[in-house]
């Protein structure tokens, strides 16, 4: 059985991505700051797939110290972790001009940080390992940014950045990379706004796509995959 971690997994994204790999059998770590949501989503899990392992930390991922202590707990609760869902972020609707005094760094904390500190802690025993698949959540801002969210425009292009740089290190060794750009999808960052749901993005399709990736053969990898609403941008 294959392990995988992913952060922040109890909403939106991350949540349908656990799901996914549940409904394939794979052993899951996951993460959140919220303990009963936690909960809540590992009896979901359970329910759905009784035979794998479900290990979940309360972890905040914009504290390296707790980024580090949820990898290793991981390790020692499923065994050796060979997929890597970094899906943890952040989303301020604000120009960088406008920013508060803490924007920049809570925001790199968060968006950027927490995929660098699992990638510093598992890449070299992926490359030992000659087998694994890291997947990095970045978004449409990676490619073209957004002027009124400003610096989390900066942090996604960065992310995309680290994508990048993690798939040309890891090549040598056949573990694959790759980069999940969405366009607007259907999370709760939309929380409040009336927005179509039919008109937007679906957190199960980026699941969907994340474990077709996953399963092709062992020679091809996908290094990006960008889903966007077929109405266009909301």
């Amino acid at each position: 059985m294959k392990n995988a971690i992913i952060t922040a997994a109890t909403k939106g994204m991350g949540k349908a991505i656990a799901i996914a790999f549940a409904n394939e059998g794979i052993n899951l770590a996951i993460c959140s700051r919220n303990s009963d949501e936690l909960a809540a989503v590992k009896a979901e899990l359970t329910a759905l797939n009784p035979k794998i392992k479900i290990f979940t930390s309360v972890t905040d991922c914009s504290i390296k110290e707790q980024v580090k202590a949820f990898a290793l707990e991981a390790e020692v609760e499923l065994g050796t972790i060979s997929i890597i869902v970094n899906n943890v972020g952040m989303y301020t609707y604000s120009s960088i001009l406008d920013d508060t005094e803490d924007a920049f760094t809570k925001q790199v904390n968060t968006n950027l940080a927490p995929a660098y500190e699992l990638y510093r802690y598992f890449g070299k025993k992926l490359m030992t390992a000659r087998s694994g698949h890291i997947f990095t959540i970045c978004s449409v801002a990676s490619l073209t940014p957004i002027a009124e969210a400003g610096t989390y425009s900066v942090t996604k292009y960065a992310l995309l950045g680290l994508s990048k740089v993690m798939r040309l290190e890891m090549q040598p060794y056949g573990v694959k990379v790759t980069a999940v750009i969405p366009g607007s999808t259907l999370t709760a960052s939309w929380d409040g706004m009336q927005v179509d749901k039919d008109k937007m993005v679906l957190p199960e399709d980026i699941a969907s796509a994340i474990v077709n990736a996953y399963k092709m053969s062992p020679g091809a990898n996908v290094d990006e995959i960008i889903i966007k609403p077929a109405f266009g941008q909301i």
